[in-house]
């Protein structure tokens, strides 16, 4: 069983930056795929970034591609969001989330271990 939670939310002016962790209990973390997912207020929770078990392959969707970058340190069982750039859009409650097997992950329903998110909210 592995336990996420998330830290590192608050508010930030459109241009700002935010890193976003997340603290992993369990010794499955180096062997997960991890992944950020986001959602808006009326919106459904969407992908945001993953990132392989070693950390060398990575994927963003398309609207923060250039200004967020996601790594992990398996050694300290912690995986990162920077969010550099942000925008009044990017303001939603950001979880993250862990995926078993191999082959990074877009969709919610491939991630099996989810924390219980932390709050960003971006001031135009």
């Amino acid at each position: 069983q592995v336990q996420l939670v998330e830290s590192g939310g608050g508010l930030v002016q459109a241009g700002g930056s935010l890193r976003l962790s997340c603290a992993a209990s369990g010794r499955t973390f180096r062997n997960l795929v991890m992944g950020w997912f986001r959602q808006a207020p009326g919106k459904e929770r969407e992908f945001v970034a993953a990132i392989s078990w070693s950390g060398g392959t990575t994927h963003y969707v398309d609207s923060v591609k250039g200004r967020f970058t996601i790594s992990r340190d398996n050694a300290k069982n912690t995986v990162y969001l920077q969010m550099n750039n942000v925008k009044p859009e990017d303001t939603a409650i950001y979880y993250c989330a862990g995926a078993t097997g191999i082959g990074l992950r877009t969709r919610t329903d491939d991630y099996v271990y989810w924390g219980q998110g932390t709050q960003v909210t971006v001031s135009s």
